[in-house]
């Protein structure tokens, strides 16, 4: 009996020292966190966030291609190449067996006009896809923030635990030591004591399950934080001594006002719109396409040159005058000239061509492929629709049923408080009583039992309908830190 006691003692110095521990600021220097701190890490740390936020990033970057495809576009070319055999000279277009090289250079520009509105449909469906990415960035962002503050207060509730568990355990630890000297002294029989050390076992065992489901919480606040497990962390405290008032909105405005604030409502919403948007895109295809097109281009041949005039000559012309009867040849003077290479850059000077034209496409038969990716298109918004319509059903049951959530833990909490000012005096007169001997362990331990178990009740409903009151706010897109 003196070892289960000594055991029990140890305990408990182990849990009391633990508890004085959490409630002064930690000594290894770690700071008080607030919870917009922690909302603040986890935010800046959750990969998932960033991965969701990079989505949003890419959809911005198709909206923004979509706007620019109305521009026209220019590309240029240059090439350099040399021939064998018989080809096409580039300079006289005409055909030639001998080695040369050559090179053009051309700038191609084109823009088009009308492709069936598609252009500008594009841009419509992929800013609305751009602008649900952004919501659905803020839905995971919304969601994680209420996971932290349900691991926040949940680790708030676990420390209140812990610290009313260790607070009974102390009260019944005084009790074995009095029965202890008054079992020594004879005046009370040995199986009361009996009783009261049971009792101390199973307050020890409840602190420690407390204590362990504490960590548990605290590591599932560091893990959503992404930062290393410390059993030793520092919440600011809330003031839980406050009494609850009823959460002022009803069902029907709490849904009201989600329809127009939350995040997840409105990226369903521009989802379909995008999906509509979408239709108007394929059904484009069956329209003619015009464009604008022009060239500039000049080109290069090694074998191209110029005559440059050099020496004149007397040739004959094969006429003949004829004097006395001889035969005298006629001669005529002759330009001689001499073949030049005309270089690169002067070449490209002189045969550049230009070209302007409009180009029609009609589309007369594809093989269906416009009208499967139309009935597709039909599909998708249907389908993005009945997405945006479920999304808002299963939004509406939720509201509905966290608000009568909200509505239990308020009326059951108004209900605990009365019952724990009750069992408070009913506690308080079986301990004197108890003192005086005028009443067994066992009608004090009942009572006794009785007033923990509705201040844990009372606590963790404080907690519950604080929770339940965040919810409704995160519906309504206004979470308050």
């Amino acid at each position: 009996m003196q070892a289960l006691v000594k055991k029990t003692a140890i305990g408990l110095v182990i849990v009391l020292f633990a508890v004085k521990g959490i409630s002064q600021t930690d000594t290894t220097g770690a700071a008080t966190l607030t919870l917009k701190q922690c909302v603040d890490r986890a935010l800046s740390n959750n990969i998932p966030v960033k991965q969701t936020g990079l989505l949003a990033d890419a959809a911005k970057a198709d909206w923004q291609q979509a706007k620019a495809n109305l521009l026209p576009d220019v590309n240029g070319s240059w090439g350099y190449g040399w021939n064998q055999g018989r080809a096409i000279d580039p300079f006289t277009n005409t055909y030639i067996n001998q080695q040369f090289a050559s090179s053009n250079v051309g700038v191609n520009a084109g823009i088009t006009l009308f492709s069936g509105l598609q252009l500008q449909n594009l841009i419509k469906q992929t800013g609305y896809a751009y602008r649900a990415s952004e919501m659905e960035w803020q839905q995971s962002k919304d969601k994680l923030t209420l996971d932290v503050i349900l691991a926040y207060l949940t680790i708030l509730n676990n420390e209140d635990t812990w610290r009313i568990m260790s607070e009974q355990m102390e009260v019944t630890r005084r009790q074995v030591e009095r029965m202890e000297i008054l079992v020594e002294k004879g005046v009370n029989g040995s199986y009361l004591l009996s009783d009261l050390k049971g009792q101390m076992a199973s307050d020890e065992i409840n602190t420690i399950t407390a204590y362990n489901a504490l960590q548990t919480a605290i590591l599932q606040l560091s893990q959503l934080m992404n930062i290393p497990y410390n059993k030793n962390i520092q919440l600011e405290r809330i003031s839980e001594g406050t009494l609850l008032e009823v959460y002022p909105a009803t069902a029907e405005q709490v849904y009201a006002s989600s329809l127009e604030n939350l995040a997840q409502v409105k990226a369903v919403d521009l989802r379909a719109k995008s999906a509509a948007k979408s239709l108007s895109v394929a059904k484009s295809g069956y329209y003619p396409s015009l464009r604008l097109n022009g060239s500039l281009n000049s080109n290069y041949s090694s074998v191209s040159s110029s005559l440059s005039p050099t020496t004149v000559t007397e040739v004959e012309t094969g006429d003949y005058i004829t004097i006395n009867n001889i035969k005298n040849p006629v001669l005529t003077q002759q330009q001689n000239y001499a073949p030049q290479k005309i270089s690169y850059n002067t070449q490209m000077k002189n045969n550049v061509g230009t070209y302007v034209g409009l180009s029609l496409n009609i589309p007369i038969f594809n093989n269906l492929r416009v009208t499967t990716n139309v009935k597709k298109a039909k599909l998708n918004s249907r389908y993005a629709a009945y997405e945006a319509e479920q999304t808002k059903v299963v939004l509406k049951q939720n509201i509905e049923k966290s608000h009568q959530d909200m509505i239990s833990a308020y009326e059951k909490y108004k209900a605990l408080l009365e019952q724990v000012n009750q069992y408070k005096e009913s506690f308080r007169s079986a301990e004197i009583r108890f003192n005086l001997g005028t009443i067994v362990s066992t009608e004090y331990l009942i009572t006794k039992n009785n007033y923990d178990r509705a201040r844990l009740n009372l606590t963790q409903t404080w907690y519950e309908y604080i929770f339940r009151t965040r919810i409704l706010d995160f519906y309504q897109g206004k979470l308050s830190l």
